[in-house]
């Protein structure tokens, strides 16, 4: 797939138009949009511009939202109009959210009146939100139609539509009172209602749903789409399995940066210049770095102890690597329970029961590998010393991993905030504090 990208942005960069023209209709969308990125948009433009509109607008559909808003600039208003026009619903409101004021000001009378309205309404809704990500492009049917009328009605409105797999059906005040499959309207009796035929759970989502928890309930359900209702249970909008895909991969891209304490990269990490990435990178680092100064401060509080038994820093970076590493471990564990909903916050005493028991065995495996080596290379009080510190670092370490995700989102902040590099840390300075405390009160016993 890469060689056959980089093919075609050698076509696109060096073809004729001709031949650039030709494999735009040749090609999916999706690479020739990939293909797009990875050149500037003035020249993306210029090979845009030789599909038609309608395939314009479904490979300016899948581009990156940032390099949709660099496209839009060099773009002509009439042009980019035109676009708008041909996209998606949800799409077309994502864009307009992602161009500037003046832009938008200038582009708005370009468009039909219905469309402006739908863009507006739809951009309205807070990110996050299930009513951020839906699309007006849903098929509805009222109760009282025969299956052969409301087949009829279903063909008139299917090119313009999302999906009519499943249609949702509303009384006359547009409130959501059930859903019909096409293929339980294909086999009804031709003068079945409506009402008869559909079913009347469903699973409706509502506008100030999170987003998140939107699109795990799609995936529950197994469905290609699930309606959304405003407060009064009126049908706004639907969302797709398409996009709740976009938004499962883009909460796990911003779980994994946040377990690397990466911040606020809204780019793709391709499209990201070097001063976004120091920005994305810097804050959580220069934090970690003031905080490890608490065990550079713990290791000189105990000089005496490591100036009579050197062989004590011998031990010092894999008993702290140790409790780092089962911090980690757990702090993963939790991350992505919270994440998926496989636990709640309510759980944390029994999880904390289950860890406290694993981290002990975990702590006495790893003390038993370390003392053989304690033994050869301090003695048996040295040996005593790994081995204990190493139970109490790694017990320590787990519990600190995986409470720090519950103790944030009790406080309504993201778990995934509870990253390798921050437990890690904490790890360290509480390591060094318990290893050099049991080595001075065991060494200094003999």
């Amino acid at each position: 797939m890469a060689d056959r990208l980089i093919e075609l942005q050698a076509v696109f960069q060096n073809g004729t138009q001709t031949d650039i023209k030709k494999r735009l209709h040749e090609e999916h969308p999706a690479d020739s949009a990939a293909a797009l990125e990875e050149i500037g948009p003035q020249q993306a433009w210029q090979i845009l511009r030789l599909a038609d509109v309608p395939l314009r607008a479904l490979i300016f559909g899948y581009l990156d939202h940032h390099f949709q808003a660099l496209l839009a600039t060099v773009t002509p208003r009439s042009d980019l109009a035109a676009i708008m026009m041909g996209m998606k619903a949800d799409e077309r409101a994502d864009l307009y959210k992602e161009i500037s004021e003046e832009q938008r000001d200038a582009l708005m009378p370009a468009i039909a009146q219905v469309e402006r309205e739908d863009i507006r309404r739809l951009a309205s809704y807070e990110e996050g939100t299930a009513g951020a990500i839906m699309t007006s492009a849903y098929a509805s049917l009222l109760p009282d139609l025969s299956a052969t009328d409301a087949l009829t009605a279903l063909r008139r409105e299917a090119p313009d539509k999302e999906t009519i797999y499943r249609t949702y059906v509303i009384d006359a005040n547009r409130r959501l009172i059930g859903s019909v499959r096409l293929q339980d309207l294909i086999t009804a009796p031709a003068q079945a209602r409506v009402a008869d035929i559909m079913e009347t759970n469903t699973h409706a989502l509502v506008v100030t749903d999170d987003q998140e928890s939107a699109a795990r309930r799609i995936a529950r359900y197994d469905v290609l789409a699930l309606p959304v209702v405003d407060e009064l249970q009126r049908l706004v909008g639907i969302i797709t399995h398409d996009d709740a895909l976009d938004v499962m991969e883009e909460e796990a891209t911003d779980d994994f940066h946040r377990v690397a304490t990466i911040t606020n990269l809204a780019s793709s990490v391709a499209t990201a210049t070097i001063p976004r990435l120091y920005r994305a990178r810097i804050s959580w680092l220069m934090l970690l770095v003031f905080g490890n100064i608490f065990s550079g401060a713990g290791i000189a509080y105990f000089e005496d102890t490591i100036a009579a038994h050197l062989a004590l820093m011998f031990f010092l970076p894999i008993l702290i690597a140790s409790g780092g590493n089962a911090g980690s471990q757990s702090a993963t564990l939790m991350v992505r329970a919270l994440a998926t909903g496989d636990i709640s916050l309510s759980d944390w005493s029994r999880v904390l029961g289950r860890e406290l028991g694993v981290a002990v065995l975990l702590g006495l495996s790893m003390a038993a590998a370390i003392a053989v080596i304690g033994i050869f290379r301090g003695g048996r009080e040295i040996a005593l010393v790994i081995a204990l510190s190493m139970v109490l670092i790694v017990i320590v370490g787990s519990l600190i991993g995986m409470l720090l995700p519950f103790i944030l989102s009790r406080f309504r902040a993201d778990p995934a905030t509870a990253s390798t590099p921050l437990v890690t840390s904490i790890a360290d300075a509480t390591g060094v504090l318990i290893y050099f405390s049991i080595a001075r009160t065991i060494l200094e016993m003999q």
